[in-house]
């Protein structure tokens, strides 16, 4: 059995803490639970890659997997994502996400991986920013 990610929208910190502590994934705005789309190892590499920005650049925004509960050493854990991958997957379009997700399968955390599995996922991941923009942020909440 592997790790779970559940990503979701809320509208701060503490509102996503009080629906990953009371154990409430079924949040209003929308969970996308996904199994296998470990935050730390793909979104910076996605991030970058839509924006442009350099990888360790946008590992360095204090929101970039910042841990947000003080979780014992086997989790659960939640952390947030960053607004700046929120808004480039909200503006990207399928052909971009498909390109970005076969740019990481050329990483050494992405190889032999499928492309179109990961496009896919990005597609889902970018309905929920595109819902969760202006006014919510994205979250993580991760659990063995």
């Amino acid at each position: 059995m592997g790790n779970i990610y559940d990503y979701y929208a809320a509208t701060d910190d503490r509102h996503a803490l009080a629906l990953f502590e009371d154990d409430r994934m079924d949040d209003p705005f929308g969970t996308l639970g996904l199994k296998g789309a470990d935050p730390y190892l793909l979104l910076g590499t996605v991030e970058a890659h839509l924006t442009g920005v350099p990888e360790e650049q946008v590992e360095a925004d204090p929101r970039f997997c910042e841990l947000l509960n003080e979780a014992e050493n086997e989790g659960p854990w939640l952390v947030s994502l960053t607004d700046g991958l929120r808004d480039a997957l909200a503006a990207a379009t399928p052909e971009r996400l498909l390109e970005t997700a076969t740019a990481w399968t050329h990483t050494e955390d992405g190889d032999g991986e499928d492309p179109a599995l990961l496009a896919d996922f990005l597609e889902r991941l970018g309905e929920l920013a595109r819902d969760a923009r202006p006014r919510r942020r994205l979250y993580c909440g991760m659990s063995l």
